[in-house]
């Protein structure tokens, strides 16, 4: 319990920035004369190299000592956040995040890998994976709260301070009481595939950002583009060539962790495009302060809070079917509220659209983490967990990129002919429904994959991966189990 709560201080200050960054987004704004398209990168620049680091993070932590590269990633993170306080431009604030990422991708796999490995038995492992997605809705529940009053009361850049003693106090119990381990087998660098990734999330990223100012059919945004094409099909054929690639692409013949892998992207895509939603509209539309608006969110942070320890609990008791299901139909919900009913409209909807989205964020983050590593033998766990952790960065880089595309479009077609507060209303309400698209995606997929068809299809790719081992624990079929 001691491991898993140092474990958890890590994702607290990287969950923490998060919430906390885009309640100051407004603020940020105003002193750094950002467009949308700058804030945008201030968030995808951390989460993008987030996600394109994470699996080498993981290998390396196998290769060369989990705590060493843990500690690390504190150092690094704690160092990313002193400096983006400091950053003069918008320009400085975007690499200073990357530095940030650099060290957070040190983090939340390896503490994952670690947590694995010390909860070896399946249900305890559901409930230490519930008490970790608690530990997200603390910080949804903190951070706008800590941020509003850091931003009206010191400025932005307080925002960032708050990761320095966490940090710190880390990095002391991590050297006192964290055990250092190996993998018996650590994986081999794949340098190639690594660069394959960033050339796909990078190029993706930067086409679908940068699309509505250029223009979609710009010789730039094309050229990207293609990149991202040519890139993600360099995976797909040089990566089933190699012994031990980066990503083992027979992972995704299990269902369970297909699933989990689309259910990440569509989860945290929603929530990227959630938070960046509501944070401009809060203060820029309706003209709340920042604490005001962390206010506002509480009902979504708290039903996330409350909803992720007992999503752990049902997982270890009943699988991961009941929680996928509930969230989906919850976030679905939440979507259709504003993308239909005009939730912003009266107070009362707009909470209620929250609370449901909280609802469904809550119970869907442990399952996403327990279905992608069970079945998989103990050596393949860490990968597994690492795969699930890049799907979730992925999925909010997307998110934020993609709705703040859609928004970027529509306020600045509205320019001319309305104002601001009813152009942003008005483009909001597309977003709104990929948002809502990504609930459905929730729900169907979880439907489909945490059947007994799925788990079958998972004992069958584990026993490909490492015939004979024991798998690192499959999720709870039933209540019989």
């Amino acid at each position: 319990m001691l491991v898993l709560s140092i474990c958890c201080m890590s994702l607290l200050i990287v969950s923490l920035d998060n919430t906390i960054l885009n309640v100051a987004l407004p603020s940020m704004q105003k002193e750094l004369h950002a467009t949308v398209a700058g804030l945008q990168w201030t968030i995808d620049a951390y989460t993008l190299v987030l996600a394109s680091l994470l699996m080498l993070a993981g290998s390396t932590a196998d290769r060369i000592g989990r705590r060493r590269v843990f500690k690390t990633g504190l150092v690094l993170f704690t160092l990313g956040s002193l400096l983006c306080s400091l950053a003069p431009t918008l320009e400085s604030l975007v690499a200073f995040r990357m530095v940030q990422a650099v060290g957070g991708s040190m983090l939340n796999p390896v503490a994952m890998s670690i947590i694995t490995n010390t909860f070896t038995d399946p249900r305890e492992r559901a409930r230490a994976i519930g008490a970790w997605g608690a530990v997200v809705g603390i910080a949804m529940a903190a951070g706008p709260l800590i941020g509003g009053l850091l931003v009206d009361s010191v400025g932005w850049r307080s925002i960032f301070w708050i990761n320095i003693p966490i940090g710190i106090a880390a990095f002391i119990l991590t050297w006192r009481y964290v055990p250092e381990s190996r993998a018996p087998k650590p994986r081999r660098p794949d340098p190639v595939g690594q660069l394959l990734v960033i050339g796909v999330l990078g190029a993706l990223t930067y086409a679908i950002i940068e699309a509505p100012q250029a223009g979609l059919t710009s010789p730039l945004i094309l050229s990207f583009a293609a990149v991202a094409v040519l890139s993600f099909a360099g995976l797909l054929l040089y990566e089933p060539r190699r012994a031990e690639p980066l990503i083992d692409l027979r992972f995704f013949r299990s269902a369970p962790f297909s699933g989990a892998t689309v259910i990440a992207i569509s989860a945290f895509a929603a929530l990227g495009g959630f938070l960046f939603l509501n944070t401009l509209y809060l203060q820029n539309v309706r003209g709340l302060s920042a604490l005001h608006a962390g206010l506002y969110i509480l009902p979504m942070a708290a039903m996330t809070f409350l909803c992720a320890p007992l999503s752990g609990r049902l997982v270890g008791n009943r699988g991961p079917r009941i929680p996928l299901l509930v969230s989906g139909t919850a976030m679905t919900a939440s979507g259709v509220l504003f993308a239909a009913f005009d939730a912003e409209a009266t107070d009362a909807l707009l909470f209620t659209g929250y609370v449901l989205f909280g609802l469904g964020f809550g119970m869907v983050n442990a399952p996403i983490t327990n279905t992608a590593v069970s079945g998989m033998p103990l050596s393949q766990a860490g990968v597994a967990a690492a795969v699930a952790s890049t799907s979730r960065q992925i999925g909010q880089t997307l998110g934020v990129a993609v709705i703040g595309a859609v928004l970027a479009a529509g306020t600045a077609g509205a320019v001319a002919s309305a104002s601001y507060k009813t152009g942003f209303v008005k483009a909001s309400h597309p977003a709104w429904w990929i948002i809502t698209a990504c609930g459905v995606c929730v729900l169907l997929v979880g439907a489909l994959t945490s059947g007994a068809w799925a788990r079958r299809t998972a004992r069958r790719t584990a026993e490909r991966l490492e015939p004979g081992a024991p798998d690192s624990g499959t999720a709870v079929e039933g209540p019989g189990r």
